[in-house]
């Protein structure tokens, strides 16, 4: 992919989920090179403090938020009350848990359900709804959430398996959506988006992917900082920073 084109991020906040590896941290690399304050969110507090360690350690302005972000109550209270992350200028949506392979939807249980969907697709709503009302009244900001081919209702999407997985990105896609229009589709200063990073090196991709966290974050990388302009598209599923069918 080419060079990021970009505003310089200094003085701006950007908030990851699943920022302590993989594409998150790969993405908070990315923009802390370019001069933003990263805050990196994760529930293992020894991943965490690795993963900020090595961002210092790049000369990046980075911290670390220990939250499970399926917990609601958690995410409101532990990101309302930390100075920097109640203002984020940037959210990026990236922590994510893949089904077990068998579940489809006739064959798996209650709990495997409620372990997908709580922190894909409720983990996704709590975090926009700790950071995204301030955004809205100033008017200001970028929320990309990750989403995955597999949630999408043409090309690899909803073919069966997988349950959890496949409908927890689905409703990550409509919740971008449905937000991106409340928000008045970028009009309102707030451009909404969520994206596919493809078959990655990942825990959950495996080694064996073809491509790397740093280029699977490309795309969120150019969503966080390209020019807002009133030809700016928002509300969409982009991939390869090219628009793709939902």
């Amino acid at each position: 992919m080419a060079p990021i084109s970009s505003s310089e991020l200094t003085d701006k906040v950007v908030l990851i989920t699943g920022g302590s590896r993989g594409i998150g941290f790969s993405a908070a690399k990315a923009l802390g090179n370019l001069g933003a304050t990263v805050l990196i969110v994760g529930v293992s507090p020894d991943n965490l403090a690795r993963a900020v360690a090595q961002l210092v350690s790049l000369g990046i302005d980075a911290d670390g938020i220990c939250i499970d972000v399926a917990n609601g109550d958690a995410v409101a209270e532990k990101i309302g009350n930390h100075a920097l992350a109640a203002g984020a200028d940037i959210l990026i949506n990236s922590a994510g848990v893949m089904s077990e392979k068998m579940a489809k939807t006739l064959r798996t249980s209650q709990d495997e359900w409620r372990r997908v969907m709580s922190i894909n697709l409720d983990g996704t709503f709590n975090m926009i709804s700790a950071v995204g009302p301030q955004m809205a009244a100033r008017k200001s900001g970028r929320i990309i959430n990750v989403s995955a081919c597999l949630g999408r209702f043409t090309g690899p999407g909803l073919a069966g398996g997988l349950a959890p997985y496949r409908i927890s990105k689905a409703g990550v896609n409509a919740l971008t959506k449905n937000l991106a229009a409340e928000l008045g589709s970028g009009t309102r200063g707030v451009l909404v988006d969520a994206m596919c990073p493809n078959h990655t090196q990942t825990d959950m991709g495996g080694p064996l992917a073809p491509r790397t966290p740093d280029e699977a974050a490309d795309t969120i990388c150019w969503l966080a900082t390209r020019t807002h302009d009133a030809d700016t598209q928002t509300g969409l599923l982009w991939e390869d920073r090219k628009i793709v069918p939902w």
